[in-house]
């Protein structure tokens, strides 16, 4: 019987020996684009991962292709959330609003989106790690609308408009949910001992 490789599923075999094959190679490109080597395996099994849960049953021919796609998405999402953490750390540091006006937005409050208003300290790294922590388990506790619309608007990095629309509600509503958000993480901020600068 005559197979036609390119129309071919993939087996469960073929998958394996597949994702072996590429492994050291897409290790390369990762630490290549990162630099450090931890997160280049934790990128290089995610992508792994992404192939096999969604592509798993395409064409054997489809799949350096798609993993390659998936590769590269999965560098680009590692660098958009460095980004983003970088500005949540300095959302984070400005969240203590002396407002009470649910038209505050803290984003507003912020010089740069890039931080460089603020000079480096040998231990930002240090307190950039533990503040995050600390936010993702108080992000855990907010009700599930406040959590949305704030990871939506701070973590999309969407704004308004795009927040209302993915939520199913009014921009006004957004901001409302945005500003109990930010008012509820920065009360548990300061109760944890973080203050603004």
């Amino acid at each position: 019987m005559i197979h036609s490789g390119i129309n071919k599923l993939a087996s469960r075999n073929e998958l394996s020996e597949f994702l072996a094959s590429v492994e050291r190679r897409a290790y390369k490109q990762g630490l290549f684009a990162v630099h450090d080597e931890q997160v280049a395996l934790d990128i290089v099994q995610d992508a792994m991962l992404k192939l096999a849960e969604k592509y798993g049953d395409k064409p054997l021919a489809e799949l350096p292709m798609l993993f390659q796609r998936i590769l590269q998405n999965t560098i680009r999402d590692f660098y958009r959330r460095q980004k983003v953490r970088s500005m949540w750390t300095t959302l984070m540091s400005s969240l203590i609003p002396q407002h009470d006006d649910s038209d505050y937005d803290p984003l507003d409050t912020l010089q740069d989106a890039s931080n460089h208003s603020q000079p480096p300290r040998p231990d930002a790294s240090l307190e950039q790690t533990q503040l995050l922590e600390l936010v993702e388990t108080e992000l855990g506790k907010l009700p599930a609308r406040q959590r949305e619309a704030f990871l939506l608007r701070y973590w999309e990095n969407m704004d308004t408009a795009e927040t209302a629309a993915a939520m199913g509600c009014s921009e006004g509503s957004v901001k409302t949910h945005c500003f109990r958000a930010t008012n509820t993480l920065a009360a548990a901020l300061r109760a944890h001992g973080v203050t603004k600068s």
